[in-house]
């Protein structure tokens, strides 16, 4: 699975242009007062986390939804195989392999 973050998109398909833009959004729309470094970054790169209340934020600010703002791709990911386990056979002869036999 991979989610892809579209804030850019979604505020650009709003007239949002910058940051402040938003920021000035988030403040009047939805109450919330944040950083313009804070703002900054989750315009311009994809948060490894984000608080509810932050999402929600944003979304009462663009006046969209969560899908907008993700792009979720869940193609599944293949399974790694599982190593195949050596024959009981091949074991044996193996371990046989680390000793040392006594002479005949």
């Amino acid at each position: 699975m991979h989610i892809s973050w579209k804030l850019r998109m979604a505020a650009a398909q709003r007239g949002v242009w910058t940051g402040t833009e938003l920021r000035r959004l988030l403040a009047h729309r939805a109450g919330l007062e944040m950083s313009s470094a804070s703002v900054s970054a989750l315009f311009t790169k994809q948060p490894n986390q984000i608080k509810v209340s932050t999402l929600l934020a944003i979304c009462t600010a663009l006046q969209c939804s969560p899908n907008d703002l993700f792009d979720v791709d869940i193609t599944p990911v293949p399974k790694p195989e599982a190593p195949q386990q050596p024959s009981p056979v091949a074991r044996t002869v193996s371990a046989a392999r680390g000793r040392s036999l006594p002479p005949l």
